[in-house]
């Protein structure tokens, strides 16, 4: 039960991730002109699932990569493949879940089973891709408003964060990382690409609030990276998740995983001006947060077997 809770979280924090960055690259690329940031690869190194593509596709083109990324059921990490996951995960704990969250799950599986390729039409791609991030914060309301602040309650939400953590870094270490390292003539619509990166996290309203200045390299990373009060930030997922592992049992277990993520994003250099070194940097978190994961599964499932 508790592995399938903590699964079903993360199955569906990442059919939202996935939606909420497919759908912001191609409102970047209606912004800007022809020719700029117009390969749709970097996608596949975000979600690390260039060898799995290029196994099946002769061509890294729109078509390709978006089904590929939204609809393609043979890729496990696909926004349909997520949903259904999700679904297969969370279809066990119905009697622990609130009944309208198990309704809303159920709900977008059929949704995106009928309607995946309307997924990867680009006119009809934003209102599918929204209608997957509509019905997750459907879902996050209905669990924050109606669920019991029990052991289930904090393994879900402790998915939720370690997965949202996950495609930070990897946004970061991918399209952050690579407006870094463009050379100074390409930067004509750098604040364009950077609101891009921020909108992929919804975090543009909330940078300009939290910061009130332009929008620059440095000022982005650092705010997707250290702002403790932004819950998309790399360090407010790991304080929501020590809350959660504090709530849990045997924390002694699982926080000292959480103690060398906080050691190691203390340790960061700033990165503004190095795109090789948030990339290396981003890599190191991802697999800090691996070991994160594999003692949540130790603690929590293998000691149960």
């Amino acid at each position: 039960m508790a592995d399938n809770i903590y699964w079903g979280a993360r199955y569906m924090e990442r059919a939202d991730d996935t939606a909420r960055v497919v759908r912001t690259f191609t409102e970047v690329l209606l912004d800007l002109p022809v020719g700029v940031a117009s390969s749709w690869e970097p996608l596949l190194a975000i979600v690390g699932g260039r060898e799995l593509f290029d196994a099946g596709h002769a061509r890294a083109n729109e078509s390709d990569i978006v089904r590929f990324l939204v609809a393609d059921l043979h890729n496990p990490g696909s926004v349909v493949s997520s949903v259904a996951n999700a679904r297969e995960n969370l279809r066990t704990t119905r009697e622990i879940l609130p009944r309208d969250a198990w309704q809303t799950v159920n709900d977008l599986y059929l949704y995106t089973q009928r309607d995946a390729e309307s997924g990867v039409d680009r006119r009809t791609r934003a209102r599918f891709l929204s209608r997957v991030i509509g019905e997750h914060q459907r879902l996050d309301g209905v669990i924050a408003g109606a669920m019991q602040r029990d052991e289930a309650y904090e393994l879900y939400r402790l998915g939720q964060v370690i997965e949202r953590a996950d495609m930070t870094t990897r946004v970061l270490g991918v399209r952050a990382a690579a407006l870094l390292a463009a050379p100074d003539h390409a930067d004509d619509y750098d604040e364009v690409q950077w609101m891009g990166v921020l909108r992929s996290l919804t975090a543009l309203q909330m940078y300009q609030r939290a910061t009130r200045g332009p929008i620059v390299g440095g000022g982005v990373v650092g705010f997707l990276l250290f702002d403790r009060e932004f819950p998309r930030s790399v360090a407010g997922c790991l304080q929501r998740a020590r809350a959660a592992l504090l709530r849990l049992p045997r924390p002694e277990r699982t926080l000292p995983a959480v103690d060398a993520l906080d050691e190691l994003l203390a340790g960061l250099p700033a990165l503004a001006g190095d795109g090789a070194l948030l990339d290396e940097a981003m890599d190191r978190v991802q697999m800090a947060l691996a070991l994160l994961d594999a003692a949540v599964h130790d603690t929590f499932v293998r000691a149960a077997d």
